[in-house]
């Protein structure tokens, strides 16, 4: 994958080392970027927080200059056509834990004498790396195109002539051409996604379908595993993978229940990534029942709930049935486990290791996709019933009497039942 590159962007692939700096006091937040940071194999050297309002070089002067002795920049903002641009290559970043307007990352960049990231670019960076499907590598390439967007202006790269190659091309600048391919790329992008998602993802007929969604690293892969034997990546880093792995539950329950693990969420995560994979979330759009994953052993286990319910809100399932799993129970003393219990009483604590709580899960989510279902009897022709045997898994009969013809009386989902009654009508 392809994606441009701006001058005065660093990519994390050329950097070793980084300075992260910051207009808040957010902990989590700068906890979750060192961890993105490490994950891409930099090392963070220190941190530097200021309290007060950004400037347009973002950290205000007395805060440059305090960087700019670890980074070796100027340490303030020069102007003019003197000024130097933007360093682009080296192997020590300045990374901001904000998203940078196109104003404060040239600024910041100059004044810093290093490369600069935001919190977005970080972030694209690690699903660039963690990306294994066409999908997911459409999705991120556009993410990327659309955050490149707006920053073209101030792109001294490209310069102000005019560009050539046509009659069409006359008169504009090269920003301007740089600009309508990015816009034609990413009408081009949208559409490949678009056609994958009309031929991917058919709705299992019957099946009670189960989306494993929360924060990045709360387990949801472990839970993924132990609940369907699948052999999914499971590792102990932030979106360890990316994309949408569905599996049957194991050993199969009767009416058929598929468990499906999606991309992980993360606090302040970028729109421009929600937009992108809202493909892979329409797995959360269409889940009969939504486990909302959290790490229990996490002091800020609330901080991830409301995070993965804005999120769910964000995507159009907010209004999907749900169950809370405080995963990693086991790592959770007996009062801070009172205390969860005490605020989310609705909530399943367990851990994804052990075999007994994983069996009151099975139980849990086995008897909620019985709950949905509902009684009907049907007169079925003999020489129907070929018709109508692949429906069978999907189907509790409760009662099947042998006469002029078979009737039958079962329990089974809505859509199980219309498909029932179609096939038993349907000519050969």
């Amino acid at each position: 994958m392809s994606r441009p590159k701006s001058s005065g962007e660093a990519h994390a692939s050329s950097i070793r080392r980084a300075v992260i700096v910051a207009a808040h006091t957010h902990q989590r937040s700068l906890t979750e970027l060192a961890s993105l940071l490490a994950g891409l194999g930099v090392e963070v050297l220190t941190t530097f927080v200021q309290a007060r309002d950004r400037s347009s070089s973002y950290l205000g002067a007395g805060k440059l200059r305090e960087v700019a002795a670890v980074t070796g920049g100027p340490g303030v903002l020069l102007r003019g056509p003197d000024a130097p641009p933007p360093p682009a290559d080296g192997d020590l970043a300045v990374v901001a834990d904000d998203e940078l307007t196109p104003a404060e990352h040239r600024n910041l960049s100059a004044a810093l004498g290093a490369p600069v990231l935001d919190r977005t670019e970080v972030i694209l960076q690690v699903f660039e790396t963690r990306a294994r499907t066409i999908e997911a590598k459409l999705a991120i390439e556009l993410a990327w195109l659309e955050h490149r967007l707006p920053r073209v202006r101030d792109d001294r790269s490209l310069g102000d002539r005019e560009g050539g190659g046509g009659r069409a091309a006359r008169g504009n600048s090269n920003v301007e051409l740089a600009k309508q391919r990015l816009r034609d790329r990413i009408a081009a992008v949208r559409a490949e996604l678009g056609a994958i998602a009309a031929r991917e993802r058919p709705r299992r007929d019957g099946a009670f379908r189960v989306t494993l969604v929360g924060y990045t690293n709360a387990g949801k892969s472990s839970l993924m595993r132990a609940l369907t034997g699948a052999d999914v990546l499971v590792e102990d880093k932030l979106f360890a993978t990316l994309g949408t792995t569905v599996r049957a539950l194991a050993p199969p329950a009767a009416p058929p229940v598929v468990v499906a693990d999606t991309v992980g969420f993360l606090h302040r995560l970028p729109h421009a990534l929600l937009a992108s994979f809202r493909s892979t979330l329409a797995e959360a759009r269409e889940a009969d029942l939504l486990l909302l994953v959290a790490d229990a052993s996490d002091p800020e286990v609330r901080a991830q709930l409301a995070t993965t319910s804005r999120t769910l809100e964000d995507v159009g399932a907010g209004a999907i049935p749900s169950l809370v799993l405080l995963n990693k129970i086991d790592r959770v003393d007996a009062e801070a486990r009172e205390a969860l219990t005490t605020a989310l009483p609705a909530a399943l604590p367990l851990s994804a290791f052990r075999p007994e709580d994983v069996a009151a899960l099975r139980s849990r989510v086995a008897a909620l996709a019985k709950a949905g279902h509902r009684t009907a009897t049907f007169e079925v022709p003999y020489d129907r019933l070929g018709a109508v045997a692949p429906l069978r898994e999907h189907l509790d009969v409760v009662e099947e009497r042998f006469g002029e013809h078979v009737t039958m009386t079962v329990r089974a989902r809505e859509p199980v039942l219309a498909t029932l009654a179609a096939r038993i009508r349907a000519p050969d």
